[in-house]
Formats: C-alpha cells, structure tokens, sequence
C-alpha cells in the first residue's frame, strides 16, 4: 500500500467519523519552547546569577497555547500565565508575544489575521496565507491516540545571532550598522507531524496546508507539540476574527518593527572601550 493511499483512507476514515462535518469543532492545546544559546562573562557575573538569569530565559520561551478551530477557520491564543519571575534587582526580561495576541485563520478564504501588543501598541495585521510546498513523507508514528504522517519544506530565513557584547570595540565605521546590507541567509527544513483522523488543513501559528490537523513542529530551534485534542466540545466556542488595533499588513507592520529594532539597537549599543561584561544570545528563529 504506497504513502499516499495511506493517507486517502485515513482522511477518509475522519470525514466518515466526524458526527456532523458542518458543526465540526475542536480545541487542541500545544506547548512550545525555543531553545537558547547563552555565554556569560562568569568575571563579571557569579554563577547564582547566570543560572537564574538562563532558567528565567528557558522559561521566557516556554508557552501554553490553544487551537480553536472548525473546518474552515482557527483561533490560536496563548494562555494566560503568571509573571515571569525576576533576576536581583527587579530585572525582568520578556521576549514574544503578549498573552493577550491572538491569531485567526480562516483558511478556506486563504487569510488571517494577527492581532499583536507590540511595544505597547496594538496592530491588527491583515493579510493572505502564503502557500506551504509540504513534501509528504513515508514515515508515520503516533501522538497520543492519533496516527500521525511526517510532511517536510525547506524555506530561506536570516541568520540570527544577537550579540550584546560590550567588549567588543569599533575599529573601523564601516563595520557599524549598514542599514542596506541584507542579512546572511541561510536554509532551514522544517518538519510537521499532522494526523488525517481530523480533517481540518490547519495548525498552530502559521502552519498549515496539509491533509489533517497538525499536532507537532519542528522549526529550527522552535519546538511546538500537541498536549490534549477535545473533538466537539460540548460548549460551542465561537471562532471570531479580532478587530482590536492598527490595521496594517505584513510588509507594513515588518518595517515598523524593523525600524524600531534599529532605534532600540543604536540607542542601547555598548560605548567603544568599554569594559563591562558581555552575554551573548543566539535564539532560532
């Protein structure tokens, strides 16, 4: 039986065990983590602070979020959390989304929309959903109780790698900040778990596009993977698009961001000379 004859039954198996396709809903919960590289300067920070300040990081990037979704649309929302704890001093360092972000699919009409707090303002990003060339792959293997299918893309993203070094000195102006230079790029595959026992072509975050829900992703150093699946909940949830923000598309809200990471940098960028100590952090897109 070839891979692909597979998946036609299992799609088939979840379109006949659906009670009624057209009130078809769920909630599917996943957890995601993002792992960090971090060197510290140990002269110039003991090692009760590094570790607390590594925990408090691994933690920034440790989330809860659901999937509200039917056949056609989804909402995908981070759970409320308590606060992050704090390094001595007060320091508290927050990275992501705000808890209050929500993100709709409607992938029938092929659009989304991502409401974000961002900087303390709020955006309501408006845009189309950019088609995923997904290569479905032989392998299988079970998440919880779901037969799950492996599908693969590769995709060009930047190189990361920020830097707060306030060791480093500026010999030369040419090596400081060249606002046309484009960033070193590189491939990058990402793998996706997805099971056709429920047949929606969604997932979290922006994933989407394939023969059944995906439960697991692999995305460089991101990390998502499905915790619990309520199939028809017995209290309808309404899947609404949200409406709070300034509206802007995805080119539009990339270049407020962008400009407002460049005036963060050069107002925060370490003096030439300077002697305090140094953290490096490499986080995966």
């Amino acid at each position: 039986m070839t891979t692909i004859t597979r998946i036609l039954i299992f799609i088939l198996i979840g379109v006949v065990s659906s009670v009624n396709a057209q009130d078809f809903q769920g909630v599917a919960t996943y957890k995601t983590q993002r792992k960090i590289d971090i060197k510290m300067d140990s002269t110039k920070m003991n090692d009760a602070l590094q570790k607390q300040m590594m925990e408090m990081m691994k933690k920034q990037f440790q989330k809860t979020y659901t999937l509200t979704f039917d056949k056609s649309s989804s909402l995908y929302q981070q759970e409320a959390e308590l606060d992050k704890p704090q390094v001595g001093g007060g320091f508290q360092m927050s990275f992501g989304s705000s808890g209050s972000d929500v993100f709709y699919k409607n992938v029938k009409n092929k659009t989304y929309v991502d409401q974000k707090e961002t900087m303390g303002k709020n955006f309501l990003i408006k845009d189309s959903i950019s088609p995923i060339e997904w290569q479905l792959e032989s392998d299988t293997k079970h998440i919880g109780e779901y037969m799950c299918f492996k599908a693969t893309f590769t995709k060009q993203v930047p190189k990361v790698n920020l830097n707060f070094n306030s060791n480093s000195t500026i010999d030369n102006e040419d090596d400081e900040y060249d606002e046309e230079k484009k960033p070193e790029m590189e491939d990058r595959t990402i793998t996706a778990w997805y099971t056709p026992q429920i047949p929606v072509s969604n997932g979290p975050a922006k994933y989407q596009g394939l023969p059944g829900l995906i439960l697991e992703v692999h995305d460089g150093k991101l990390t998502i993977i499905c915790s619990q699946i309520v199939i028809n909940p017995k209290e309808k949830v309404e899947i609404e698009e949200p409406t709070k923000g300034k509206e802007v598309n995805q080119k539009e809200y990339n270049d407020i961001m962008e400009k407002k990471t460049k005036e963060m940098m050069e107002r925060y960028a370490p003096s030439r000379g300077s002697k305090d100590g140094a953290i490096h952090i490499s986080i995966g897109g």
